[in-house]
């Protein structure tokens, strides 16, 4: 019998960068399928208020006949709750970039089962944290190179951006001082981590100021929440919102 023998394609270079292996800014688009619904994230440092603020969000949207879906980052999936239970457990270790990639995989599996699926069904998607806390925590004050986490976020979405992020600003001294139960992995980072965190959501909302609605935390829950509610109107079109 002929041996048969296949010729070796000619070895590539490697990536130089992580955008040497994104999708095409037309296939992100396509693989988002352009969703009916609306994403609606909550950013901010740890203790801000955003689980609050997105469930009192969620109450104020059913009650005027919206299809909610509320949910967070890390933890969104059964996938998600072990790598937050991983994450942020005070007795891990690693390093920033292990960190980043545990985040990206939450991520992925989130849009990709949870996300995605409610945003084609018409739902309105409130998520406690997205990409930017990625940008903030792993980049800005984790010295990741922040370009380079957000094309990895991108290619984790596969294009899937919110259509409003709440940010809710606090000084980091003012968050922490709320916290009753023992830390977590995150607060329990110096304090100087959580100011570049702040001073990191506060920079991303000042680049894209027709996404970002920053909100002052530190104020009263119900003022907080009637700004959260205006926002949220306007974008889908509430007259009287709040």
């Amino acid at each position: 019998m002929p041996i048969i023998t296949a010729s070796r394609p000619p070895l590539q270079d490697p990536p130089s960068t992580i955008k040497d292996i994104l999708p095409e800014p037309a296939m992100l688009r396509e693989l988002a399928q352009s969703p009916t619904g609306w994403l609606i994230t909550f950013e901010g440092g740890d203790a801000a208020g955003k689980s609050t603020q997105l469930t009192l969000a969620a109450e104020w949207l059913q009650q005027r006949g919206f299809p909610v879906l509320t949910t967070r980052e890390p933890g969104g999936t059964p996938f998600g709750q072990s790598i937050r239970s991983l994450a942020l457990n005070p007795d891990t270790t690693c390093c920033t970039l292990a960190e980043l990639f545990l985040m990206l995989a939450d991520r992925a599996q989130h849009v990709a089962d949870v996300i995605q699926p409610a945003l084609s069904d018409g739902f309105v998607v409130l998520c406690d944290r997205f990409n930017d806390s990625t940008v903030a925590y792993q980049g800005a004050a984790g010295g990741l190179d922040i370009h380079a986490v957000r094309e990895c976020c991108s290619l984790a979405t596969s294009g899937v951006q919110p259509h409003l992020t709440i940010l809710l600003d606090i000084t980091p001294e003012q968050a922490l001082r709320r916290i009753s139960h023992v830390r977590d992995r995150m607060e329990r980072r110096p304090l100087a981590f959580h100011h570049t965190v702040r001073q990191a959501f506060l920079d991303l909302a000042a680049q894209e100021p027709n996404r970002f609605r920053v909100t002052d935390a530190a104020s009263p829950e119900w003022i907080v929440a009637e700004h959260v509610q205006r926002s949220i109107g306007a974008l889908l079109g509430l007259t009287g919102a709040a």
